[in-house]
C-alpha cells in the first residue's frame, strides 16, 4: 500500500463541511489523484442518523442538530471529547471484502484500547466495541453489564470507504441520552476517562497510529 496520509484537524469541525470535504477526497482517491487518508477530528454536539435509524430512537429531537447520513447503522452522537476517525481507504486494493474491512476496523480499535490496558470486545448483533463493567449491577438476565466505548459506521463508494469510527475519550456522556445509541437499549456508553484513565486525545491518536498497520494487515477471520 502507498503511504496513508494522516491529518489531525484542530478545534471543532463543522459536520456538513467535513462531510463534503470527505466526499471530495474519496472522489480524488477513486481517480488516483490523492493518497488514502485518515482524518482525526472532533465535532460540535450533534446526532447522525444512519440508513437504519428508527424515528423512535431519537428521544430528544430538539436537543442537538440531526444529520441524516448515508453510512450504515442507526443514531450516533458526536461531540467534544470524542475522537472521530474518518477512514478514506481503498478497500478494493486491500481485501475487497466489506466484512473483512469492518473486522479490521474493529480490531484496530481493540488494539488501540489495549495500549491503555482496556479490553475492548465485539459482540454478535451489536456493532461497535464494548467493555464489560463488573462493578455495575448485572442485567436482569444475570449477565455482566457492558458499555459501548466506540462506534463504527462506514460506507463504500466504488470500493473506497468513508465515514468511520468514533471513540469516546472524555465526551459529556449525558449527551447520549437524547438518542438510543445504535438502537441498543439494554447497555450504556462509557469513555476512557469514565473508566478512570487519564487519557488525552493526543494519547489516543498516538495509539491509533501505532496499531494501524498491524491491525489493518492482519489475517481476517470473520
Amino acid at each position: 500500500m502507498d503511504q496513508v496520509e494522516w491529518t489531525t484537524l484542530p478545534g471543532l469541525s463543522d459536520y456538513a463541511e467535513t462531510l463534503a470535504a470527505m466526499e471530495a477526497r474519496v472522489a480524488a482517491i477513486q481517480q488516483g489523484q490523492a493518497p488514502e487518508a485518515i482524518w482525526l477530528l472532533e465535532h460540535p454536539p450533534l446526532y447522525t442518523a444512519g440508513t437504519s435509524a428508527k424515528p423512535a430512537d431519537l428521544v430528544d429531537p430538539g436537543r442537538f442538530p440531526v444529520h441524516p447520513v448515508g453510512r450504515g447503522g442507526q443514531y450516533t452522537y458526536h461531540g467534544p471529547g470524542q475522537r472521530v476517525v474518518y477512514v478514506m481507504l481503498d478497500v478494493g486494493r486491500r481485501e475487497k471484502d466489506v466484512r473483512c474491512f469492518v473486522r479490521h476496523l474493529e480490531n484496530w480499535v481493540i488494539a488501540a484500547l489495549a495500549e491503555f490496558n482496556v479490553k475492548g470486545e465485539i459482540r454478535p448483533g451489536r456493532v461497535g466495541v464494548w467493555v464489560t463493567r463488573p462493578e455495575k449491577p448485572r442485567l436482569a438476565d444475570g449477565t455482566l453489564a457492558e458499555d459501548k466505548i466506540a462506534a463504527i459506521g462506514i460506507k463504500l463508494r466504488r470500493w473506497v470507504s468513508f465515514h468511520g469510527i468514533s471513540i469516546n475519550v472524555e465526551p459529556d456522556l449525558s449527551h447520549f441520552s437524547g438518542i438510543v445509541p445504535c438502537g441498543i437499549r439494554d447497555h450504556g456508553v462509557t469513555s476512557l476517562v469514565d473508566l478512570g484513565l487519564p487519557v488525552t486525545m493526543a494519547d489516543l491518536d498516538m495509539a491509533l497510529r501505532t496499531t494501524f498497520d498491524g491491525a489493518m494487515t492482519a489475517t481476517c477471520a470473520v
